[in-house]
Order: C-alpha cells, then structure tokens, then sequence
C-alpha cells in the first residue's frame, strides 16, 4: 500500500465513517492554523450517532477500550473528511493526545490509544500517520466515554494536490 494515496488506503480498509461529530460546548471540533489542523478532543462517535460507553476496567476490558480508541479515530477521520473534503490534503499526524476513562488500578492506557495510532498508521503509513503522542489515564470523561482523543496534523503545501 506505499504508493497509495490517504484516500485510496481508507478505502482498502473497506472502513465506514461515523457522522463527524457536532460540538456540544463552546468550540470549534476543527480549526486550521497556518499549515496545521486542530481537532478538538473527540469521543466515540458509532456509526448511528450513538456513543460507546463505560469505563476500563469496570464495563469494558482493554481490548474493548483499544476498539473504542479506534472508533474515535474513525469520529476524527470524519471531521478531517467534513472539513478538508480529502485525507489526501493531511501530509502528517503530527500529535495525538489520548484520555482513557479507566479504573485507578489500569496502566495499560498506551495500549488502548493504540486503536487510534494504528488506524492512522494504516491511512497515512508508518512514516507520516505516527506522529507524537501522549495516552494518560482521567478519573472520569464527558457521558462516561471511555476514550476522547484530540489531534493535530500537518497539511500538505498545495492543498493535498501532491497525492492526485
């Protein structure tokens, strides 16, 4: 898959988006900035619009939690999709901030925002969809999600044209 586009590789997973999430507070779910984009912290968004819920550890294992991330990465790839129209104009994930709802006995918090990691690995590649990147541990998240995740990325300098 090296000589595929971002857009091509998405489609070879044979993934389906979530609707991109609206913002239930004061803020923006997307921002550029020079030749950057924010994503603000996203939750797990399903295909229906519904949420995952439950915490590590009490309702649901690592495992689960490790799905959950990767389905708040599909929540982020539908924002950048809504916004930016194409992964092709993202050239790099720069970072990603990962926050696992888990039990104070859990320590596995990488390994759950692996879910997320991993997918962007497979629609950037390992060079440009690894970027940086902190998973931490919160006592409690907003509905009792069990993982919000927010990122940033490096566009593309010409609008994502590179990659058509």
């Amino acid at each position: 898959m090296q000589s595929l586009t971002p857009d091509q590789r998405f489609e070879k997973l044979g993934l389906k988006l979530p609707p991109a999430p609206k913002p239930i507070g004061v803020y923006k779910p997307f921002l550029i900035v020079g030749n950057m984009a924010y994503v603000s912290g996203h939750g797990t968004v399903k295909d229906d619009g519904t949420l995952i819920i439950g915490r590590i550890g009490k309702d649901m294992t690592m495992e689960e939690g490790k799905l959950a991330a990767r389905q708040v990465g599909l929540a982020i790839l539908a924002t950048l999709k809504a916004n930016l129209g194409s992964f092709n104009k993202i050239k790099r994930v720069v970072k990603v901030l990962g926050m696992v709802n888990a039990v104070s006995e859990f320590e596995r918090h990488p390994f759950v925002i692996n879910g997320c990691s991993e997918l962007f690995a497979s629609v950037w590649g390992d060079e440009m969809g690894i970027g940086v990147r902190s998973a931490v541990g919160m006592g409690t998240l907003p509905d009792n999600i069990p993982v919000e995740i927010e990122a940033m990325f490096e566009l593309t300098n010409d609008g994502g044209n590179e990659f058509r």
